[in-house]
């Protein structure tokens, strides 16, 4: 789909605020509400838009830890490894990845003991990795998941 500036402006205030409603974007644009109803839907049925989320500290839920774990996968294992992954509480993110580790991960743990439980018991357990190392996250200085539109 051929974005035009229109759908730009209003990709960046629905970034900005997933919960603006269209009429408030259309004033914002100065178009009709019907008319931004039918462009978000466009940009919806074309996976422009994937979704709406709403955003949850991991803290206030009690994941007080998170980290980032690389992951070597032992060649030809591959798709196996990452179906693993995916059924693993904690794991909430799973990047190919070139370099040194094949795959990188970010989890959530309550603690640091529930961090090398998941760790110890069920990532280091899984068979067709060869190697990891955990990266604890002390803190986060900066986090946007806007995309420049």
């Amino acid at each position: 789909m051929e974005l035009d500036e229109t759908d730009r402006a209003i990709l960046r205030i629905l970034q900005s605020d997933a919960r603006t409603p269209f009429s408030e974007i259309a004033r914002q644009i100065d178009m009709s509400s019907a008319t931004v109803h039918d462009r978000v839907g466009r940009m919806e049925d074309a996976g422009v838009i994937e979704g709406y989320h709403a955003k949850v500290d991991p803290r206030e839920v009690g994941y007080g830890t998170s980290a980032l774990v690389g992951l070597r996968v032992e060649q030809g294992r591959e798709e196996d490894a990452l179906e693993q992954l995916r059924e693993i509480d904690g794991v909430k993110e799973v990047h190919l990845t070139t370099g040194e580790w094949d795959v990188m991960l970010r989890v959530y743990a309550e603690d640091t003991d529930a961090l090398r439980d998941l760790m110890f018991e069920n990532i280091a357990e899984m068979e067709g990795f060869s190697r990891s190392q955990t990266m604890v996250i002390l803190g986060t200085d900066f986090e946007d998941p806007a995309l420049s539109v």
